[in-house]
Formats: C-alpha cells, structure tokens, sequence
C-alpha cells in the first residue's frame, strides 16, 4: 500500500488549521442577553413618548439597547443608557414600545414585555406652564432603588407628565396621573438629590420640586462602601497656632476621588479639594481651629465620586482644641 508523505511544516500548518477550524466556532459567545425587564412608556407631550426600562445586571454583558415602535426599530441607546426619548409621533394616535438587549458578540436579546401608550391630544395654544409639584420626599428601598413621592400640579389644560431630575438631568418620567416614582439602578451607598417637574401637552414645564437626598443602603457582603475609612481627627499645634488635622482612606472607586466637603457640628463648612493630584494613599487636611480654647467639635467628611453623586459620610469624630495636641 503506498504511503502518502506530507512534509513536516505542511503537516504542522494542516494541524493548526484543524485546531482553529475546530475550536474557533465552539467558542464564540452564542449566549443571548436576557430580555429587558420593567419597559414603561409614557406620553411626553402630544407628539413625543419617554421609553425606559431596567437596566441589565453588569454580568450580562449589555453593550446596547434597541427600541422598537412596532416591528420597526426607531432607537439605538448604548448599554450605559436605560431610558430614550422617541419623537415625531402623532397626537391621540395609539402606539407599542418593546425593547432589545445586545452584547458586544452581536447576539440580541428576545424581545421585552410590548407596553402600549396612547397620545394626548394636542393643546390649542397652550403657553402656561403647571404648577410646582410640592412635599417632595424620598427614600431608599435598598442598596440600589429609591421611591419618590410628591403632591401634584395643577395645570390650566392638563399635566401629562412628571420628570424626575438627579444631578440636573432628566432620569425618569412617569404619566400625569401619578405622585409616585421608583428609580432604580443606582449605586450602594451613594447620596443621590432628586427633584421633579410637571409638564403639559404644551411641553411647558413647571418650576422644580425642592430637592430631597436619598442615601441609598450599603451593599451586602463584601461590597465596597463609599464612604471614607479609617477617619481621624486630632488637634495639633504649631508655630503657635492650633489646628485640627483630619486624615483618611479615600474610598475605592473607578477613578480618583478629587473632592471632599466637611461638616463640622452637622453643618457643611469647606470644599477640600488638592491644587495638584490627590495624595494616592491616606489623604490628609488640615485647618485652623481658632482661638477657642478648649473647644470640642464633631467633624465628618464625605467623597464627591466620579459619577457627581456624594458618597457616605466618614465616621464622625469629636475632637478639642488643646494647646499640646494630642
């Protein structure tokens, strides 16, 4: 029986060809993101709805959202966004909003729950703004969620919506009809302020909502807390003068933290903030305690993080001003 020779590198090449033919499609990500759960939809003005929906489980892996009106998709949102504007629809007309997750793979998720919206009618001329909404309160339903709650507007044709803001930007929107709003997706540990406004069919929209802080509760487990660590504060003298020197861990976060504020005796009193880099590891400050003698203070701190939101307080800390420092 002949026997076919194949020459060595040749032969090494096929191998390398099977393997890669052999391993190369077994392990591309097939896995599909699971379909976006919590999808609202609510009328904004007579010709524009707000679309939003829960944001995916950072394990998912979603790089990007698509809207669809119908069969047709209308909207792409990158996987950071959980919420869209959609424009240049038609007054009194009905419509059906579903939603789609994808991966960087390429996979798509089923599609979400269908959530239906009915238009308003549009408003004849309607320039007057509704009222303030009033009694603003806020509080945290865990680690990552918080529930809203207002006293209504009155407008002279109707409010359709109420926008909820957090940091100056819009986040959330639910119909004219409700006083209440649950926002989720938010980070452990965090202080978040919100505010709310009213707006009509006219897109006129009312002055905010005084503001309300929601701190949200620290993660289970092992999360890592917003909050500075290992807070001191100590009274120091030097050249004469007496100072109280604070000192800490900043909190690990995904960039540096750049600024602090302080409260002394409950009342928030300075920014501290480095005119070069932050120190990378125990930061510390310090400031002129005056000429109280014997004064006792309470002193705590919190992080401004890099998303804009405050993080917890510092432990709180009493110290008093002596002149030997201790």
């Amino acid at each position: 029986m002949p026997v076919l020779r194949i020459p060595r590198l040749a032969a090494l090449a096929c191998a390398a060809c099977l393997i890669l033919a052999g391993c190369g499609p077994d392990e591309r990500d097939t896995q599909r993101p699971p379909a976006p759960a919590g999808v609202t939809a609510r009328a904004g003005t007579a010709t524009s709805a707000h679309v939003m929906w829960d944001q995916a489980d950072g394990r998912a892996g979603v790089t990007g959202y698509d809207v669809y009106l119908g069969s047709k998709k209308v909207k792409a949102v990158p996987g950071e966004k959980h919420m869209t504007d959609i424009d240049g629809l038609t007054p009194s007309a009905a419509y059906t909003f579903t939603v789609r997750a994808r991966d960087a793979a390429g996979n798509v998720s089923p599609r979400s729950a269908a959530v239906p919206v009915t238009m308003p009618a549009p408003a004849v001329d309607d320039r007057v703004a509704p009222t303030r909404p009033t009694r603003l309160v806020g509080r945290a339903d865990g680690a990552r969620a918080a529930t809203l709650a207002w006293t209504g507007s009155a407008d002279d044709v109707g409010v359709t919506s109420y926008d909820i803001y957090q940091g100056g930007v819009r986040i959330h929107s639910v119909s004219g009809n409700a006083t209440t709003a649950r926002i989720t997706g938010l980070r452990p540990d965090t202080v978040y302020t919100f505010t709310v406004r009213a707006r009509d069919a006219g897109d006129n929209s009312s002055p905010s909502a005084g503001a309300v802080d929601v701190t949200t509760a620290p993660a289970k487990g092992s999360g890592t807390s917003t909050a500075p660590a290992d807070f001191r504060a100590v009274s120091v003298m030097e050249a004469g003068r007496r100072y109280i020197e604070l000192s800490w861990v900043p909190p690990r976060t995904d960039e540096v933290v750049e600024e602090y504020e302080m409260f002394l005796d409950s009342r928030p009193t300075t920014t501290i903030r480095w005119g070069a880099a932050p120190p990378a590891g125990r930061a510390t400050y310090r400031f002129d305690a005056g000429d109280r003698r014997e004064a006792s203070y309470r002193v705590k701190i919190r992080a401004r993080l890099p998303d804009g939101n405050w993080g917890a307080f510092s432990a709180q800390r009493a110290v008093v001003v002596d002149d030997g420092g201790r």
